[in-house]
């Protein structure tokens, strides 16, 4: 076979296996070259193979020639436009840009973020634009470091101490089933209850229910739309004012446990970040929240109620940092959905109900439960406070 050297010359024979040191280099050039040009157009590689070859040059078959990446430059530049969205997506969270009504609502979202990446992955793998390949899979890695941990629980840590149980619920507007709320209570011995959108009417008909039996003892600020909230008790209460004057009620009690230590708890409901102007109001709330008490401080602390914030939120992973663990985490469900249940089948399912604890209190389980006339999952945990 003959081809043109790097500088022109024609090699053949032993000629040709002496330059074969400069052929080899400049192969490989031509060939790096090739694959840069194929991922911006559709045909094979981006130089002619024959160039410079003379009418007596051997020419290199057709069925033998490197071909490019399949798809063309449509496909290519529909994969990068994907590929570049994805990218800023996925980059809301680690930055923490979730100041604006978009940018929180896509941050809400980025547990789903995952499985988008690996898709785009697996396209540039299988279409061969190995760039796009290298930095979507570097990223996906990334977001599955960040959000992989909470669908894994902790290894469990002997504590002792008296156990609590504590039920929250958004009540959906006062539309939640008071029947189904008390037979939670019931069934799962519940000895705190926390209630966000508590009204009026809800109230009356929890105790006609028969709440007031099993946990009578309450601190409650019941309003006619979505703003009111409560807390109902097995234990004496004490109520207290843990929360400043927020945009809907947070109602805060002391909770007088058996044994030598009580237990706070605050019913968390900050506003929503969805109208103009009410993302920082909503940033403020959720960082206006009590702060986590020492495990060597009496009382414990807890904080239970719609946060409207996901684990992925920075006002909510602010809160984590001081001190606070996460019930739904800390037992490996932290990535099962507790908004919405009904009414907007096209939101994907997120999790911003929660139960936060601090004070050394000992996470033993946790589920979501579902409730007739609500768009929220009711959150259950099992905790012991120590002694």
């Amino acid at each position: 076979m003959v081809l043109p050297s790097p500088s022109g010359r024609v090699l053949t024979g032993r000629a040709q296996c002496a330059d074969s040191g400069g052929d080899a280099a400049y192969t490989a050039l031509r060939r790096w070259l090739g694959s840069v040009v194929a991922e911006w157009t559709e045909g094979t590689v981006g130089m002619d193979e024959t160039a410079g070859v003379s009418e007596t040059d051997e020419v290199v078959p057709e069925r033998v020639r490197r071909r490019g990446p399949p798809g063309g430059g449509v496909v290519t530049t529909l994969l990068l436009l994907l590929a570049v969205l994805f990218l800023g997506w996925a980059s809301l969270r680690p930055a923490g840009f979730d100041s604006h009504r978009l940018t929180a609502a896509l941050v809400a979202l980025t547990q789903y973020a995952v499985p988008t990446g690996a898709v785009i992955f697996v396209l540039a793998l299988l279409l061969r634009r190995w760039l796009t390949t290298l930095v979507v899979g570097l990223v996906t890695a990334v977001l599955v470091v960040l959000v992989a941990p909470r669908a894994i629980p902790d290894e469990p840590t002997p504590v002792r101490g008296v156990p609590v149980t504590v039920l929250s619920v958004n009540t959906y507007f006062g539309e939640a089933d008071p029947d189904r709320i008390v037979e939670l209570v019931r069934r799962h011995g519940v000895d705190v209850l926390s209630m966000q959108e508590l009204t009026p009417r809800l109230a009356t008909a929890l105790d006609e229910a028969g709440l007031a039996k099993v946990l009578p003892h309450r601190v409650l600020e019941v309003r006619p739309d979505t703003v009111g909230a409560g807390l109902a008790s097995r234990y004496p209460l004490r109520e207290l004012s843990l929360v400043r004057t927020t945009t809907m009620s947070q109602p805060s009690a002391l909770v007088d446990l058996p044994g030598p230590r009580d237990m706070e708890i605050v019913a968390v409901h900050p506003t929503i970040p969805v109208g103009a102007g009410t993302t920082s109001t909503w940033q403020a709330e959720i960082a206006a929240l009590p702060q986590p008490t020492d495990s060597r401080k009496n009382p414990a602390r807890v904080l239970a109620g719609d946060f409207n914030a996901t684990l992925d939120h920075s006002p909510l992973r602010n809160l984590l940092g001081r001190g606070y663990e996460d019930a739904a985490e800390v037992t490996g469900n932290g990535l099962r959905p507790t908004w919405p249940m009904r009414g907007r089948p096209y939101v994907p399912g997120v999790t911003i109900d929660h139960v936060l604890v601090s004070g050394g209190i000992d996470i033993r389980g946790y589920r979501a439960l579902s409730v007739r006339g609500t768009d929220h999952r009711a959150v259950l945990a099992h905790l012991i406070v120590p002694r």
